[in-house]
């Protein structure tokens, strides 16, 4: 992707969020700090669409007000852990915890204190992991205005072929000539942006 990836610190001790900023600042990755998971929600709602690069979130659980796991939680009902993956960072009391976040979804947990490599390691694998799940969601995206643009008889034939059936047969269950079934079958073709029915068949399942 051309967009410049970007690492959301989330942690309520202001010398923990400036050690993590000049870790990626060295690693050449840009950050952005934020004391509380409250100030995080704020920045979310006034961007809509983010995030529209690839992003992971280094996220403390521990923290006064609304705790990293309820944020976490938050992003979950909102189907953003995928294309904002969550590093906890965490004390050693809750290492439970951050392991039971995993299970639910969250990218890794760190233990304080923790690798400078290893932790720098896993924040570029969540971003790679960001990417493909950004790309994955404008791929539906497209997929959709894709399937928006077919006409109800491109969509029937569509269906049919996706099944296999030939076009003869195509041409007697809709009660239309063989003809016309290959001038349907062409254009859904064009508009889905594809060469053949097996194409169609995959590009259909991933959705």
């Amino acid at each position: 992707m051309s967009q410049v990836p970007m690492v959301y610190l989330v942690d309520d001790e202001d010398v923990m969020r400036d050690a993590l900023g000049l870790l990626l600042r060295s690693r050449r990755l840009l950050s952005q700090g934020f004391a509380s998971a409250e100030a995080f929600e704020a920045h979310l709602g006034a961007t809509p669409g983010l995030p529209a690069e690839p992003s992971c979130l280094l996220l403390d659980v521990r923290m006064p007000g609304k705790s990293g796991l309820a944020l976490f939680d938050e992003l979950v009902e909102r189907g953003l852990h995928s294309v904002l993956p969550v590093i906890f960072l965490t004390g050693h009391g809750d290492v439970p915890t951050a392991v039971a976040a995993v299970q639910r979804g969250a990218f890794d947990f760190f233990e304080k204190p923790f690798s400078d490599n290893a932790l720098v390691d896993r924040i570029e694998l969540a971003l790679q992991a960001s990417s493909r799940a950004i790309e994955a969601r404008a791929e539906a995206r497209r997929r959709e205005q894709r399937l928006a643009e077919l006409t109800e008889r491109e969509r029937e034939v569509m269906q049919l072929v996706v099944q296999g059936l030939p076009n003869k047969l195509i041409a007697d269950q809709l009660s239309i000539s063989v003809r016309t079934v290959e001038v349907h079958r062409a254009r859904v073709f064009e508009k889905m942006g594809v060469k053949s029915a097996v194409e169609l068949a995959n590009q259909l399942k991933s959705g």
